[in-house]
C-alpha cells in the first residue's frame, strides 16, 4: 500500500478547544478512511505544523493520489473545527523521497 502524508499549518486555536484536540481531530479525520501510520507536530519558521502519515489501498496511481488528496481535505475540514489553519499539502512516498501530490 502506498504511503502518503498530509501537512497543515496551525495558526491558532478556536475558543474552548485544547491544543491536543488539533492532532486528535487530524488523526481521526484521516483514520476514518485510511490506516494512519504516524503523526507529529513540528514548528517551522515559528508556525506549528502537524503531519499525519497514512496508507492508501493500492489501486491505480492517479486514483491513489486522489484518495490521498481527499484524505488531506478531510483532515483540514476536521482540524478547522478546532483550530485556524494555513497551508495544506499532500505528499507521496516514492523511491525514498516525499513528492508533492
Amino acid at each position: 500500500m502506498p504511503s502518503f502524508r498530509a501537512t497543515i499549518q496551525i495558526t491558532g486555536l478556536r475558543p474552548g478547544h485544547a491544543p491536543e484536540e488539533v492532532m486528535d481531530m487530524a488523526v481521526a479525520a484521516v483514520g476514518a478512511s485510511h490506516v494512519v501510520e504516524a503523526n507529529q507536530l513540528d514548528i517551522v519558521a515559528g508556525i506549528p505544523r502537524i503531519t499525519v502519515r497514512f496508507m492508501v489501498v493500492a489501486s491505480e496511481y492517479d486514483a491513489e493520489n486522489q484518495f490521498a488528496r481527499n484524505a488531506a481535505v478531510s483532515m483540514a475540514h476536521g482540524v478547522n473545527m478546532v483550530a485556524t489553519t494555513g497551508a495544506l499539502r499532500t505528499f507521496r512516498r516514492s523511491a525514498g523521497k516525499w513528492l508533492t501530490v
